[in-house]
């Protein structure tokens, strides 16, 4: 198998890296998409899979373009209060930049499996049996594993009139350390109100776990050179589960009130960014938690009622988010322009630390080592079913 490094070129050769496999020829009059990127910068080979950029759009003004090398949503366009077309999702404008996963590792949109989130010392019992996961997060697992997780390999397309995107992947059993060999599925659907849906599906040979989600990085604001803490939040969530200095839950569950993750009512981000409390301090300053979503109730999720939602004054743009899962974790960029990690931005510009938040929904983190949580479990026969949903509007 072709190895992608083989790709990464500069120079010369860079450009023609981001030429069309199809007829090698570098693409002098591109049809850009609404937000700006030239499918041509897409359309290559990783592993001798064939990825390119997928555009989906409706009648309204939205446009959202996916490539499938990870599952990824590059760039989501939606009106503004003046409708000037706006681009709230970070990402890179080349293949190049996903794909260089030592030099700009980042989970920029993608679609990630097989496991969502951390899990402790990368090890949990299923059965009886002990398997040991890829450590890429100091001793956790990460995300399903990083660099060689869902999030960077290919996916299989389809893409379903102007519309949906169905995107397939399969996962042999012992990848990472997971057992049973797995078919999972993303769709996403962008709908007549504005609204990016997003389904995950799967099934298994073998009794296995399965956490997928979205790692979208949203800034309402249309300006990813700045900081976007003036967007106000508001989570569907009484209770949160606090971590340690690794980011691994303690197993407790707390509640939100008189403390720093109080967004049971809109405010600033901002109001959270440094303050004086130990979860904060842990997380580089800002939120890397897992909030509880009363939206979740007797084993099942409400996905017809908002589990939260962000907002931008500066643009107008207001973000609901719905989903079945029992949690949401919520992430306000706080690793992004630090060290000088993850500072190419769209358009040459570079991403400053808290720049963006992530709504990821999700089963709690480390849920296979917390076994009176809702487990992740998945056994032949059945069908994993997940289901996020974020709308888009003016307010």
């Amino acid at each position: 198998m072709t190895n992608f490094k083989t790709f990464l070129m500069g120079g010369a050769a860079a450009v023609a890296f981001l030429c069309s496999c199809g007829g090698g020829q570098v693409n002098t009059d591109p049809e850009l998409t609404v937000s700006g990127l030239n499918p041509a910068a897409f359309d290559t080979l990783i592993n001798e899979a064939p990825v390119k950029l997928y555009t989906l759009k409706n009648a309204n003004g939205m446009e959202v373009c996916i490539t499938n090398y990870g599952g990824r949503v590059v760039s989501l366009v939606v009106p503004d209060k003046d409708g000037k077309p706006t681009d709230v999702v970070l990402g890179y404008d080349n293949i190049h930049e996903y794909a260089d996963t030592e030099n700009t590792p980042s989970d920029y949109g993608s679609s990630v499996g097989r496991y969502a989130n951390r899990i402790a010392d990368a090890k949990f019992t299923l059965n009886g049996e002990e398997y040991n996961l890829t450590a890429n997060d100091g001793p956790n697992c990460l995300h399903g594993g990083g660099a060689t997780g869902w999030m960077n390999k290919v996916y299989t397309a389809e893409q379903i009139g102007d519309s949906i995107l169905k995107l397939t992947i399969v996962a042999e059993d012992g990848e990472n350390g997971f057992p049973g060999t797995v078919t999972a599925t993303t769709t996403y659907t962008v709908t007549s109100d504005n609204t990016l849906d997003m389904v995950w599906e799967a099934t298994t040979d073998k009794e296995t776990i399965i956490n997928q989600t979205n790692h979208n990085y949203y800034n309402l604001n249309g300006d990813f050179n700045k900081v976007g803490t003036d967007m106000e939040l508001w989570i569907n969530a009484d209770n949160f589960t606090p971590s340690n200095e690794l980011y691994i839950p303690t197993g407790e569950i707390k509640p939100v009130a008189d403390t720093p993750f109080d967004f049971t009512t809109p405010h600033a981000i901002a109001d959270a960014i440094g303050a004086d409390f130990d979860q904060i301090q842990n997380a580089r300053g800002g939120i890397d938690h897992n909030f509880c979503l009363n939206t979740y109730k007797d084993g099942k999720g409400d996905d017809t009622t908002p589990c939260a939602s962000l907002y931008s004054k500066k643009t107008g743009i207001y973000m609901e988010m719905f989903t079945n899962e029992p949690g949401v974790q919520c992430y306000t960029g706080n690793f992004q322009g630090v060290d000088g990690e993850l500072e190419i931005a769209h358009k040459g510009g570079k991403y400053p630390q808290y720049v963006s938040v992530c709504l990821e929904s999700q089963k709690y983190p480390n849920s296979p080592n917390n076994p009176e949580w809702v487990q992740p479990t998945l056994k032949p026969g059945e069908k994993y079913y997940s289901h996020a949903a974020y709308k888009f509007s003016i307010k």
